[in-house]
């Protein structure tokens, strides 16, 4: 995704929960590998008007997003109207989602078209429909995860030895990555329950601040903006994932599509991918404006804007890019199977980026890569 900030192309880049927080009994609501989380989160779904204009293949589209800043690109798209307003005739129809896991069924269930999702349920999605029922057809968002701790209990990365540290979801984006670190430590942990020279909790992002304030875990790797919720009750950024990937880049938002829905509608995805593609560059021409959109969908979707001081840092660690970062997805995968999480995926043809590059070259941008794992 093009740079939040404009000097940047892409933005960057994430058994004991039970038994230690007896608070944290909610739904998971990350995305992740194989997770547990409950599949029947309830979507939030209301049709916008549909611009004026001829209506092209489909009446409608249908859209699942995250109400959560590394989903920018739709936050901002569907506030704006820049999405829309490529549709033409086509009424849009926005979907706000808590989970992966439900998002991935609705779309498998076929009532969704198109959605904004992490890499992890993406690659589960595709890898449990053996490659039959979806597509990455763009990136969306790269950074925006932190690892966040008590500054009095944790000092350096080595006190996290012995510590209780939360990420969203077993499997997850952020999971996976903690899990690897651990293990590059030497540090050993079991990925299922979590147990071991550090304790992994599983913990749902919406209660994680609470825990951390009181005192049921000793930090958190987790995305924003619950990282900076974390460092608004006293917490201290250890680590920022970006600084452990190659060129400081790594995906944590896709664009999925339907393959059938792909394959009935391409003239639809296209004029999708047109509007991200735009929103995109308008969050980098207008970072201000941006952030105060983004901000005015997450309370039109939640009830409340998120306060200054979370928003601020929370908002300069995300990037939006177009680039699906295609190699970053490969190496999170080899992640999950090292942590025996899933069994060695199959990921050829998971993306499919024609449409998406004829729009970046119709845009004068340059192509982005699918690293070879392209549908043929």
């Amino acid at each position: 995704m093009p740079a939040i900030r404009p000097t940047r192309n892409t933005l960057r880049r994430s058994v004991v929960a039970a038994a230690a927080l007896p608070l944290l009994i909610g739904a998971l609501a990350s995305c992740g590998y194989g997770s547990d989380a409950a599949k029947k989160d309830d979507a939030k779904a209301s049709a916008a008007p549909a611009a004026d204009g001829k209506k092209l293949s489909a009446g409608e589209v249908r859209i699942g997003y995250f109400p959560n800043l590394t989903h920018a690109t739709a936050l901002v798209g569907l506030q704006e109207g820049l999405i829309e307003k490529e549709l033409a005739g086509t009424k849009i129809k926005p979907q706000s989602f808590n989970a992966g896991p439900s998002e991935i069924e609705a779309l498998n269930g076929g009532s969704l078209d198109i959605g904004f999702i992490g890499p992890s349920p993406s690659i589960n999605g595709y890898v449990k429909s053996k490659g039959s029922n979806l597509r990455i057809i763009s990136g969306s968002a790269s950074g925006g995860v932190k690892l966040v701790v008590n500054p009095d209990k944790i000092k350096t990365l080595d006190d996290l030895k012995g510590k209780k540290i939360a990420t969203p979801q077993k499997g997850n984006t952020q999971d996976v990555a903690f899990l690897n670190w651990i293990s590059e430590k030497g540090w050993s942990v079991d990925p299922e329950s979590g147990k071991g020279d550090v304790s992994v909790v599983r913990t749902d992002n919406k209660v994680t601040p609470d825990a951390f304030k009181q005192g049921s875990i000793d930090g958190a790797w987790v995305p924003e903006p619950t990282a900076s919720k974390l460092v608004s009750e006293g917490g201290s950024v250890l680590l920022d994932e970006t600084d452990l990937w190659p060129d400081k880049k790594f995906v944590i938002t896709n664009v999925i599509v339907s393959q059938k829905f792909l394959k009935e509608h391409p003239d639809v995805v296209e004029a999708v991918l047109t509007g991200t593609v735009k929103t995109n560059e308008w969050i980098n021409a207008n970072p201000d404006k941006a952030k105060a959109s983004a901000n005015a969908k997450l309370a039109a979707d939640s009830g409340k804007p998120l306060d200054a001081k979370i928003i601020d840092p929370a908002w300069k660690s995300i990037l939006v890019t177009d680039d699906p970062l295609a190699t970053t997805l490969k190496t999170e995968s080899e992640w999950a199977v090292k942590a025996k999480l899933i069994a060695q995926p199959e990921l050829d043809g998971i993306y499919d980026l024609k449409l998406l590059n004829k729009v970046l070259k119709a845009a004068g941008k340059p192509e982005v890569s699918d690293a070879g794992l392209g549908a043929k």
